[in-house]
């Protein structure tokens, strides 16, 4: 992917968030129910400081030209009905995620809350769509802090690491239909 060729090129004192954490917070912005101008949040990608962590124009611009295109394709992919996980983002048997997963998951939590009040606007708490919202970041906090979700699964009698291939699986459709439920609304 380009992104990671971009990062790996740079002499970077981590300020950047990595390719997965970046992949889940630019997912959470194209899945935003309203369009938030990328002036609004592109600073996030680094740690919310004016300036940018460039040591040109031209390595800002690349790596600009890189996001957009990252969130052009979210978003159609988003809206087609047809997100998938990214490549390699699976989970793991020792870890039930894998890393890059966990840091996905990192990033959309990370760009949701940017998108808050307008989903809590058109899928406002109790009711039915509030439910389904969620139903869905529940599942990606899940897989974002599984330790935690196994326990809690556990105390409750469930068996967890089946549920994680289940929550997982179905986290393509559950950000699609909600993406296609909210801009029916919108």
């Amino acid at each position: 992917m380009k992104l990671n060729g971009f990062l790996s090129s740079l002499d970077n004192d981590d300020t950047l968030l990595n390719e997965a954490k970046t992949l889940g917070f630019v997912t959470a912005l194209a899945a935003a129910p309203n369009i938030i101008s990328p002036n609004e949040w592109l600073a996030c990608l680094w740690g919310n400081t004016e300036q940018p962590p460039f040591t040109s124009t031209r390595q800002l611009e690349e790596y600009i030209g890189i996001i957009i295109e990252i969130w052009n394709e979210a978003r159609q992919s988003i809206l087609e009905g047809a997100w998938i996980w990214p490549d390699g983002y699976t989970l793991d048997d020792d870890e039930i995620v894998s890393e890059s997963t966990r840091d996905f998951c990192e990033g959309l939590l990370q760009g949701w809350q940017l998108t808050h009040d307008d989903w809590n606007e058109l899928m406002p708490e109790g009711s039915e769509n509030g439910a389904l919202l969620g139903g869905f970041l529940l599942s990606i906090s899940m897989l974002f802090d599984p330790e935690t979700a196994l326990a809690a699964l556990a105390e409750h009698g469930a068996e967890g690491l089946e549920q994680f291939k289940e929550i997982y699986d179905a986290v393509p459709d559950m950000l699609t239909g909600l993406v296609l439920r909210a801009s029916e609304q919108n």
